[in-house]
């Protein structure tokens, strides 16, 4: 019961971070489950038939706050469904010894890419309105959704930075679109697990929990993604994703490091993980403050432009009076 109970808050924090940020359900929640022991295609399998709940409440409530670019969604979903079920089929005749370093891998180095993303990146707002075009969403929706399966999470951790980059797309409409097309994902890996594994492996009450802790989650998380700091929340979330994997990469018998080296590797991604969130703060803490100035001087501007324009229409005189100054009668004598 406390496996069950832990899975399920696991599920809500992970959906409270990918609402948030638009990446990192699935690689949370993998990464949880390899390291208590299931195997690469049921973790897998498993979160991504919990996605098929959390992904449908959690586009439904980015809808609902205005965070859904439809056109990104129609674009980019089919592609992604088609790299889903290929990258799930594939995980799936994969033996346990293979797909186990290959999945930590491949979530070792999304949750470096998510750390180094948005440690030292903010987010770009250049040819914010220009329209993203099929030809660049059409390929990165099947690569994300092939890596979305084969690493058991990805579809945020590849599509999610791409569009930002862009500069094309509001930051909280990158992150509604990718969540709400991610339920097409979701649905395609699943298929292609089910007809590959069957139900072997697959424990339906992990799925109950984690599908519990997510639903709960998603509006809490569509509201929070227009009031939480992306850059900390990526920061924190890519470093635990690092330290797990590591964990699980040292410990696995394609490497089986003695004890005191992985102590090393704990200890040195630890000072690397807090200088990292330590530097997202203070460019954050920066950021926030110059763009308070901006908006200072700003209205300092706009009041300035308004008292000269109220002077000049005090010192010109008016039209009216002046033509009836002019008609009116000279006095006698």
């Amino acid at each position: 019961m406390r496996t069950i109970v832990l899975i399920g808050l696991v599920g809500l924090a992970a959906q409270l971070v990918d609402g948030s940020l638009g990446m990192a359900y699935g690689v949370t929640t993998t990464t949880l489950l390899l390291a208590i022991g299931t195997n690469p295609a049921a973790a897998s399998a498993t979160v991504h038939l919990a996605e098929i709940g959390t992904t449908l409440v959690s586009g439904v409530s980015h809808w609902k706050f205005g965070n859904v670019d439809w056109r990104v969604v129609r674009r980019i979903a089919i592609p992604g469904a088609i790299g889903a079920f290929l990258g799930a089929t594939i995980l799936a005749n994969l033996s346990t010894e293979a797909a186990a370093p290959l999945m930590a891998v491949i979530l070792l180095l999304l949750g470096l890419y998510i750390l180094i993303r948005f440690t030292f990146q903010g987010i770009p707002r250049h040819n914010l309105g220009k329209p993203l075009r099929k030809r660049f969403l059409s390929p990165l929706g099947l690569v994300a959704g092939f890596v979305d399966a084969t690493g058991g999470g990805g579809w945020g951790p590849v599509g999610t930075p791409a569009i930002l980059a862009s500069g094309r797309l509001e930051p909280r409409k990158v992150i509604g679109s990718i969540d709400t097309s991610e339920f097409i994902i979701a649905v395609a890996a699943s298929l292609g697990f089910l007809f590959s594994l069957g139900s072997q492996g697959i424990n339906f009450a992990w799925v109950g929990a984690i599908l519990v802790g997510g639903v709960i989650a998603a509006p809490i998380a569509a509201w929070l993604v227009r009031h939480i700091p992306p850059r900390l929340l990526g920061a924190s979330v890519g470093g635990l994703i690092v330290l797990t994997n590591t964990r699980s990469l040292l410990k696995s018998d394609f490497i089986d490091a003695p004890g005191g080296v992985r102590n090393i590797f704990y200890v040195v991604i630890a000072l690397g993980w807090a200088a990292a969130f330590a530097y997202s703060l203070r460019e954050y803490l920066r950021d926030r403050e110059n763009e308070s100035s901006d908006a200072i001087t700003h209205f300092r501007e706009e009041q300035e432009v308004t008292l000269v324009g109220a002077d000049t229409d005090a010192q010109v005189p008016d039209a009216d009076s002046d033509a009836a100054g002019s008609q009116a009668p000279t006095p006698a004598g």
